[in-house]
């Protein structure tokens, strides 16, 4: 059996954001076993799993990734949207837009230490949009 939900995040800063207390909210009656695909419906943000204990670690990936793949670096052609964009563009595709999750026991089945991160490359993202999809 496949089901599927929708969920609008709020707008967020730039930045890495853990969205797992959102997602499992949303996600109600999970099965025994399954997995869960998470999607994120957007070219300049991402998802991925991470540490989710110390908040350093949101620092050194936002500090990591800025001087790995810069604003408004000069071998941009892709410039009409801001600084931010081509650089968003580039970052999303290296961290990527999905993730599968086991299911285990009616729940992800995440590590002790893992949570679910939103990637917010654009200064302003606005709201951004997951797909979740339960296989069980």
């Amino acid at each position: 059996m496949i089901s599927q939900v929708e969920i609008t995040l709020p707008s967020y800063a730039r930045g890495y954001h853990i969205i797992t207390h959102i997602i499992n909210d949303r996600l109600k009656n999970l099965p025994k076993q399954g997995l869960a695909n998470i999607f994120i419906k957007h070219t300049s943000a991402a998802i991925t799993i991470n540490e989710n204990a110390d908040p350093s670690v949101t620092v050194d990936f936002e500090n990591f990734m800025n001087k790995l793949i810069p604003d408004g670096d000069s071998i941009f052609t892709h410039t009409l949207e801001g600084d931010d964009d081509m650089a968003a563009h580039i970052k999303s595709s290296c961290i990527g837009q999905s993730l599968t999750i086991p299911i285990t026991d009616y729940k992800l089945n995440l590590g002790t230490w893992q949570g679910i991160y939103l990637c917010e490359f654009r200064n302003r993202g606005g709201n951004r949009k997951l797909v979740i999809t339960i296989y069980n």
